[in-house]
């Protein structure tokens, strides 16, 4: 097994933050209002006491960008787990759908989903 030290993660970090923030960016740039309003049903709008257009854009807009950051920031996560299971343990990101990583350690093949270890013992 081999170690990572803090220093190569932050390494990593800085390597790829910029791609991070750069998505982001692009993603709020391709932003059109007539793709929000689709999402949004008018009724969920009264019932959040939403009155003005100021209200409903904000609203759109808050709930957009909390979704794409999401997305992005875990899409950055697993790379840096995978890079993490790389460096330590010669894992890979995985082929197979719904499966982040995989790697082994002695001798018994980590299959990481979501957050949910499993175990496939040779």
């Amino acid at each position: 097994m081999t170690y990572i030290s803090n220093e190569q993660i932050a390494d990593y970090v800085q390597a790829h933050i910029d791609s991070f923030h750069n998505k982001k960016l692009e993603s709020i740039n391709k932003l059109k209002l007539d793709n929000l309003l689709k999402r949004k049903n008018p009724y969920l709008c009264k019932s959040k006491n939403i009155d003005t257009a100021v209200d409903l854009i904000r609203s759109l807009l808050d709930a957009h960008l909390s979704s794409q950051e999401e997305t992005l920031f875990g899409a950055f996560l697993e790379g840096l787990a995978i890079y993490v299971a790389d460096t330590v343990h010669r894992g890979w990101k995985s082929s197979a759908t719904g499966i982040d990583l995989e790697f082994v350690k002695n001798k018994t093949r980590y299959i990481l989903r979501t957050g949910i270890l499993e175990t496939d013992f040779q």
